[in-house]
């Protein structure tokens, strides 16, 4: 900010003005009165503040459950008299600096009857426009208090033509957009699956304040809960003038019991603003994450090969040897020996066995890991490695010895998932935190060079109960998981920092900013076709940095869709994440192991503008008419890259002409094709236009690719290269 002076930005009304370069959330904070709200948006300059306090209405900004029960929509709580209702005043107000260079703001509220309190917090970082804001409960009463409720944040939105922006979809679908506009009555998006939180919908939301969303322009606000684990996100369109954001933890099945002196912390959300529109929030959250919150944020990701779609649990020492040796002729960088490599007594055959146990199957890799690793060091790669350590087996090893450590109703046959075997272990129980880290830790003790770790999550929360819990503490079940599981990821990272880890749950179902503290990466989805990929990806950028994203080039057909599509355009949509490859190398043709290895070269050059460039997404895939175009430039503006894809295919159809954004108006900028495979080339290659050329007009792309015959297809894509020259 920059966060003035708390005695700067208080006013005899106590004004509270938490601002960054260009957003400013203002509130009131009078000691002895109610908490209240009264702008977020645009920066406010000084000499406004005054009068906007005087002429904005004035509204709760964490209105409680209690006096007031129509308008509550936060916190609710059954004191230990057995009284439902909480009346907060605000006690005061303080600031500080943390060692991470951040600024906290602190409003703490007290009960005007009972020792209760509530800090509402808002944390500033100046360099991305974003507000993070959460609270934390304690208490002093004679007993337990429950909480019911209790979300991280609330934000009045001013009624008009608003819409919300958010993804949703299933598995496979992962990342789909939807828009819509708010309307009255109470629109809520919610997960309920207790381990996973973003396969069907997602905790990141976006509001148009202008009317229907557009990509470059309108007033947007973005919103984004930091949880991994069941949420709930709610829009209350009411009577009044308001629309009614909450965001927190889904407070439904786990009512909290806080015992005296304990504090609650909720997760954070992040609150920006931008006047350029939902790709404008997206850059902001981008930069936010990258700097504050992703793992490793400052590493470019490696290109590697997975071997799943090419093996699945086939999995056998010479087989895995020929993929690393046609991954590193390939120029790819790491290994990824996914799940079949373990078990003993159950060998992990199949889906139904072996989860629990992680020792290596001999009668598959006879030499075990140590030779693996040292043929990936022979070849040039790195070696990562898949795990599954929060799940097991009906049949293994570790159910049999300690069927007391997963989730299952009391006095009730065990719920399974996949396979029909599988279960989920209780990370509300230490015993079980234990057992996790140790997977990783054994793993990772017993192969130091082991460097990328597949860490999958395949089952939900499937029925309600813990043995760990007492009898009145099985609501917390949901929230003890996941607070068990952030026990776990914190102490991996004290202990291993450096390894790289991917969160996978069955395809998308961890794509997170509560997570992501400790992962390097997420999988998208297990649907790797690249036509549908172009809208998972499209979606899932909303609020992820390519950096994030795992992106792979499959077979063809797609094994998720049966869909046939060239290599280019397979190459070309994967190049817009975190390129990867996943299938057998060995089922390649020539021509196409040819192609990757010259497509993996070129990556490798542009990967910095890709993984840490801002994203410009310029004609959405969702808008229907046959085009999809996004790029990326880096923070100089000397680089950018430019992806566009037909995403429909219609004779003497005319598509619309793209135009570029981000880049200097005033430098020049030289124009390559990256992954050309017509015989001539585009119009545009190496010729040199402005910056406001490209931005005001973009460029000329055919719609087919001129190819031999045998070459022809449907699908058509161009990458470009821009580059700033000097004269």
């Amino acid at each position: 900010m920059i966060i003035a002076a708390l005695a700067a930005t208080m006013t005899a009304s106590a004004q509270l003005h938490i601002s960054t370069p260009t957003t400013s959330l203002l509130l009131n904070a009078e000691p002895g009165e109610r908490f209240e709200y009264m702008y977020y948006g645009a920066a406010l300059a000084d000499t406004d503040i005054p009068a906007v306090a005087e002429s904005e209405k004035h509204v709760d900004a964490y209105p409680v459950y209690g006096m007031d029960t129509f308008n509550a929509y936060t916190l609710a709580a059954t004191h230990a008299d057995g009284s439902m209702a909480t009346d907060m005043r605000v006690d005061k107000v303080s600031e500080s600096t943390d060692k991470d260079g951040s600024k906290v703001t602190r409003v703490s509220l007290k009960d005007t009857l009972y020792p209760f309190y509530i800090d509402v917090c808002y944390r500033t970082w100046p360099a991305c426009d974003v507000i993070e804001t959460w609270t934390e409960i304690r208490h002093n009463e004679n007993k337990a208090v429950t909480l019911t409720e209790f979300p991280s944040a609330y934000l009045p939105v001013r009624r008009g033509n608003v819409w919300l922006s958010h993804i949703d979809g299933a598995w496979g679908n992962e990342g789909h957009l939807t828009h819509e506009p708010l309307t009255p009555g109470i629109k809520t998006i919610r997960n309920i699956d207790g381990a996973r939180n973003s396969q069907n919908a997602h905790s990141e939301i976006m509001l148009s304040l202008d009317g229907k969303p557009q990509e470059r322009t309108g007033r947007t606000i973005g919103a984004v809960l930091c949880y991994s684990g069941n949420y709930d996100i709610s829009i209350n369109t009411d009577a009044s003038a308001w629309h009614r954001l909450t965001a927190g933890i889904d407070a439904h099945n786990s009512a909290y019991r806080l015992a005296k002196g304990e504090t609650f912390l909720t997760p954070a959300v992040a609150l920006t603003y931008s006047e350029r529109g939902t790709s404008g929030v997206s850059r902001n959250i981008h930069r936010w994450g990258r700097d504050h919150r992703l793992q490793h944020a400052d590493r470019e990701r490696p290109v590697l090969l997975n071997s799943w779609e090419g093996i699945y649990f086939d999995v056998n020492e010479p087989v895995v040897n020929k993929m690393m040796t046609d991954i590193a002729d390939m120029g790819g960088e790491l290994f990824v020996l996914d799940d079949g490599w373990f078990g003993t007594k159950y060998p992990r055959n199949g889906d139904k066995w072996g989860l629990g146990d992680w020792e290596i199957d001999r009668a598959k890799l006879p030499n075990g890991i140590t030779d693996l690793l040292k043929s990936a060091e022979e070849k040039g790669l790195k070696f990562g490695i898949w795990i599954e350590p929060e799940m097991a087996n009906l049949y293994s090893e570790l159910y049999e010895k300690h069927p007391d450590w997963i989730i299952q109703a009391p006095g009730r046959d065990p719920v399974f998932g996949r396979g029909g075997t599988q279960l989920i272990l209780d990370l509300g129980n230490p015993a079980v935190q234990e057992h996790v880290f140790k997977v990783f830790d054994r793993l990772m003790t017993e192969y130091p060079a082991i460097g990328y770790i597949k860490w999958d999550a395949n089952m939900p929360i499937k029925n309600h109960g813990s043995h760990y819990q007492k009898a009145d503490a099985q609501s917390r079940l949901y929230i003890d998981y996941h607070h068990g599981f952030e026990k776990v990821c914190k102490r991996i990272r004290e202990k291993y920092p450096d390894v790289m880890v991917q969160a996978c749950a069955s395809g998308g179902g961890r794509a997170n900013w509560g997570i992501l503290p400790y992962f390097d990466e997420f999988w998208v989805s297990d649907n790797t076709d690249p036509l549908q990929r172009i809208y998972m990806q499209w979606g899932t950028s909303y609020f992820f940095p390519a950096i994030t994203q795992a992106a792979h080039i499959s077979a063809s057909p797609c094994h998720a869709t049966h869909r046939a599509t060239p290599i280019k355009y397979r190459v070309d949509v994967a190049m817009s994440g975190r390129l990867g490859i996943e299938l057998q190398p060995s089922q390649m043709t020539e021509a196409e192991r040819t192609f990757c290895k010259d497509a993996i070269a070129t990556y490798k050059a542009v990967r910095p503008t890709i993984q840490m460039g801002d994203q410009y997404r310029l004609h959405s895939p969702y808008d229907g008419d046959g085009v999809a175009a996004l790029m990326y430039v880096d923070e100089p503006r000397d680089h950018a890259v430019f992806f566009w894809y037909k995403t429909e295919d219609f004779h003497n159809h005319h598509y619309p002409r793209v135009t570029m954004d981000g880049l200097d108006p005033d430098k020049k900028y030289k124009i390559t094709e990256l992954n050309r495979i017509d015989k001539t080339p585009l119009s545009c290659e190496g010729k040199v236009y402005t910056g406001a050329w490209l931005m005001a007009n973009g460029l000329e792309l055919p719609y087919r690719h001129i190819v031999d015959t045998p070459m022809m297809s449907d699908y058509s894509s161009r990458v470009l290269r821009i580059d700033a020259i000097n004269n």
